[in-house]
């Protein structure tokens, strides 16, 4: 049977990639789980994804469906997939920031919105967490700008910096920004409890410290993977917090969807190695975090995991809170494994003891990298 060609773009976001396609371009959703399967070469038992256009870790193995937005506070309605690598599964349940700050561009390359002037402020919907994201960048010739002198880490060279404001980003998946309404809960674990913070700000996140798993919180993703019993307590704690938060009804339920909660262990500031061989001086950061992705010890850190990190770090008593050895007046500066991230965030905390999160934001680079047709099995 001949294969299924379908047009599409493959671009960079950050620090993923993603096959990118118009929703025109597709059958109707019911069919959609097969094609990226497919697209991505998953599943695959040997975790490279050599049949298809994945990279055997989570950060690239994504797709984005783009189509014009009939909102009236929006231009574009963007639905991210996250695809799992060694299972037959899809996961619609969370956004990935990193790939956001693609989705501007290509919706004005591709002539989904055609603003006038220098610069673009496309207002994104992203239909997994029916949230607002607003991209501002710059503009070419009328496509979006490529070159530039941003740098963020993880990302060879630089390139034209794209503003993401994530506008009202608590309760993303759940009730809000603290899904049990409190700051810390205990959680019961493989090996007795455990104390988190649980907080849903663009992705639902579940916080631990890494002295209470045995880390000391600088570690980098190679040792991380070779520590099973850690990867297998922390896998532990997701699931008890994705029942906690309400994302899943049984521990059962939460063993089948590994993407959301994101679980992550922080610690305060201290000299940390990076992937690229150079030593963050704990001077340069608020704090020091690193998070496991659909399984996986990130070689980064997921951006939306991020904004929610620097969300937690702004409500007082949470986990991260207390990392901070000071309280940061501007954005908060994280530390991990591919450098430092910056994430500004606005929380505030009415009278009444309830904490909003009003917006965070974060510059990223995103490029194309080449278009034409994918091709899938048929059925």
């Amino acid at each position: 049977m001949p294969l299924l060609a379908l047009p599409a773009v493959f671009m960079r976001g950050g620090t993923s990639r993603a096959v990118m396609f118009h929703a025109r371009d597709l059958p109707e959703r019911a069919a959609w789980d097969p094609i990226f399967l497919a697209a991505m070469g998953s599943p695959d038992p040997n975790g490279r994804q050599l049949n298809g256009m994945g990279g055997g870790i989570s950060s690239l193995s994504k797709i984005c469906v783009l189509a014009p937005s009939t909102r009236e506070d929006a231009d574009v309605d963007y639905t991210f997939a996250q695809v799992q690598i060694r299972e037959a599964s899809v996961d619609y349940r969370g956004n990935c920031g990193n790939m956001s700050s693609a989705v501007g561009p290509f919706a004005v390359d591709e002539g989904i919105v055609r603003p006038n002037g220098d610069t673009a402020v496309v207002r994104i919907f992203n239909t997994n967490t029916r949230k607002i994201i607003r991209s501002t960048f710059s503009l070419v010739d009328g496509r979006a700008a490529t070159d530039g002198d941003l740098a963020i880490p993880g990302v060879a060279g630089t390139g034209a910096p794209v503003r993401l404001d994530f506008l009202s980003p608590g309760g993303s998946a759940t009730s809000g920004v603290l899904p049990t309404g409190r700051v810390r809960d205990w959680l019961e674990i493989q090996g007795g409890s455990i104390e988190v913070s649980m907080v849903d700000a663009a992705k639902p996140c579940v916080f631990v410290r890494a002295r209470d798993i045995g880390l000391v919180g600088t570690e980098l993703p190679e040792a991380l993977d070779a520590n099973v019993a850690v990867l297998s307590k922390l896998e532990s704690i997701r699931q008890a917090a994705a029942v906690a938060m309400g994302l899943a009804r049984t521990l059962d339920e939460a063993r089948q969807g590994r993407g959301i909660p994101a679980v992550g262990f922080i610690a305060p500031p201290m000299d940390a190695p990076t992937l690229s061989g150079e030593t963050i001086g704990a001077a340069q950061v608020d704090l020091t975090a690193r998070f496991i992705s659909n399984g996986q010890p990130h070689r980064a850190l997921p951006v939306t995991s991020s904004l929610c990190t620097a969300v937690a770090a702004r409500i007082t008593g949470t986990l991260v809170a207390e990392a901070l050895l000071t309280e940061p007046e501007g954005s908060i500066r994280i530390g991990m494994p591919s450098g430092i991230l910056t994430v500004g965030a606005d929380v505030t905390c009415d009278a009444a003891g309830q904490w909003t999160a009003h917006s965070g934001a974060f510059y990223r680079t995103a490029r194309r990298l080449f278009d034409g047709r994918i091709y899938v099995p048929q059925g």
